[in-house]
Parts: structure tokens; sequence; C-alpha cells
């Protein structure tokens, strides 16, 4: 297996601040204790996979105690995210071959890491989408400025934007199947259901 960096991005586990979309149903703390839970099993799983180094991007700095712990239980790195959009602040986690991901996706596993990683050997670009149109991991051999500048992020047209992006600037991409991530009520009862240890 190539190796591989993974980059994660994450907001620090500050009620107000993480997972906002879920405050009005479970309140800021359980969103900030679920955020911190999700980021942990994030780190684990990057870590398990081992393809290369492992840095934690976190917003809005590195300073939370939460993501020292990480440093200490896994080894990992942690660096600031930059000012910008969401595009700009994947960018900055591209150097050579990497793996850009979220901490909202629980569905990932070593194994899909490890597969993602293999199929970025044979493309420029490699994609898991997420199952609401956005996606949950892109990977690129080099940075790609025109890739992440222009979308319009959070909304249901990411990946097909994403995808005519690629196809525009003649990059070769693979696609994985897509996962699930955690931004709604419903994601929450899914989680719930499938992965219980991660909710309060």
């Amino acid at each position: 297996m190539p190796k591989t960096d993974i980059a994660i991005l994450a907001r620090a586990p500050v009620p107000g601040f993480a997972k906002t979309r879920l405050i009005p149903s479970i309140g800021a703390h359980a969103a900030a204790v679920l955020q911190e839970r999700l980021t942990e099993r994030t780190a684990a799983t990057a870590t398990a996979a081992k393809l290369g180094p492992v840095t934690l991007w976190c917003a809005p700095d590195a300073t939370h105690v939460s993501f020292r712990a990480l440093v200490l239980r896994y080894g990992i790195a942690l660096k600031r995210q930059p000012a910008g959009d969401l595009g700009a602040r994947m960018l900055a986690a591209i150097g050579g071959p990497t793996l850009v991901i979220g901490s909202d996706c629980p569905a990932l596993t070593p194994e899909i890491l490890r597969a993602a990683a293999g199929a970025l050997a044979g493309a420029d670009v490699v994609l898991i989408p997420a199952e609401d149109g956005g996606y949950v991991l892109i990977g690129a051999r080099a940075p790609q400025p025109h890739l992440f500048s222009g979308i319009a992020w959070g909304t249901a047209a990411v990946m097909q934007d994403t995808r005519a992006r690629i196809a525009a600037l003649g990059l070769r991409a693979a696609v994985l199947d897509p996962l699930w991530d955690v931004d709604t009520d419903d994601d929450l009862a899914r989680l719930e259901r499938e992965i219980s240890q991660l909710t309060l």
C-alpha cells in the first residue's frame, strides 16, 4: 500500500460551536460531547489504517484539551485550520498523496481508508460520496486548487459539482461506494441504532 497521509478536519467540542445543526434537538452540551466522540473515533480509525502520518486540522485552533489528548493517545499531529471556506481548508491539508476526511462519518473503517488509498494510487482523485449529496472523503495525489474553488459547500450539489469539475480539469477519478455522516436528526437516530456507543 502506498504511503498516504490522512488529514482530519475537526471542530473543537465546544458547546454552541460543534454540531450546531443538532443543537435544537439534543442541546449544545450533548452536541459537543458527540463531536468529541466522533473525532476520537475518526482519529482511531485513521491511525488504525496505517497508511501514513495522520494530522488533525483543528478549528478554531489546536488548543482544546481533547485535541491534545488525541496526540498522546494516537500519536497524531495537530495543525490549525487556515482561514477561508471549506475548500480552502481542505486544499491546505493536501501536500503529496492525502486523504481528507471530516470527523462526522462513523461509517468509515480502516479497510475503507486503505481501499481509498489503493484507488488513489491509480487515479488523480478519489472520492467517497455522502448519501446526502456531498462527500465524506476526498483524496488527491497532489494539490488541485481548482478542485476546491467555486463549490457551493453545504449543499446537496457538492458531489455533482465536484465530479463536473474533475471532468473539466481532465483528472482521473476513482469513486467508492457512498457512506453516511451525522448531520441531521435522522442521522442521529441511525447512529443510535448502528453505533450506539457514540451516543449519549
